[in-house]
């Protein structure tokens, strides 16, 4: 079997996935973006997701996107996934077009001034670890106050919250709880999502 058919199979797989538990949670397909997390994979691979239809690319590595985004078409949509640094982020915010990780206002308002007059994505990563904020990520207790600061920003879009699981609770229950938190947050902030 060659490489992209490999792909292929796979992508075919993770479609079927999402759709039985889209289907089994009672939400629309058309809801939900599926994202290739591309990181480590050598360009060839992310030629071959293109060519099947996929147009949102995941990245954790600056250094790694950046050379990705100058071989691959420019309608793709480029997501950053990894912890911010700050020293970093004016280059991320140069080839990402949504940032998955922003758990403190410095980093938004960073996001702002670097995207020169273009809108970026982000979505705010909520801890949900017993100790908060020991992995990344703001204490769910300060989602609100962090969003509505980030509401205030130019050149920003709050697309909704983000949470990687905690080791120390089954991620069903995990993210059941993210659930609620986005629920409320949508109560007061009907487009973050």
């Amino acid at each position: 079997m060659s490489r992209k058919d490999e792909i292929a199979e796979n992508l075919a797989k993770v479609q079927e996935q999402i759709a039985n538990a889209t289907k089994s949670a009672g939400r629309n397909i058309a809801e939900i973006k599926l994202i290739a997390v591309t990181k480590t994979f050598p360009v060839s691979d992310l030629h071959f997701l293109y060519e099947l239809g996929i147009r949102d690319f995941g990245e954790n590595r600056d250094q790694e996107a950046i050379l990705k985004t100058a071989e691959l078409p420019k309608d793709i949509n480029w997501h950053f996934q990894g912890q911010i640094q700050s020293n970093k982020l004016k280059s991320i915010t140069n080839w990402a077009s949504v940032i998955h990780s922003v758990d403190q206002f410095r980093y938004a308002k960073l996001i702002s001034e670097f995207a020169g007059g273009q809108s970026r994505g982000i979505f705010i990563q909520v801890s949900l670890d017993e100790v908060p904020e020991s992995r990344g990520g703001v204490d769910p207790s300060k989602i609100l106050q962090l969003a509505n600061e980030i509401s205030e920003l130019r050149n920003i879009e709050l697309l909704g919250l983000m949470a990687v699981a905690p080791l120390q609770d089954k991620p069903a229950n995990a993210f059941s709880r993210l659930q609620r938190y986005q629920s409320a947050l949508l109560e007061k902030m009907p487009n973050a999502n």
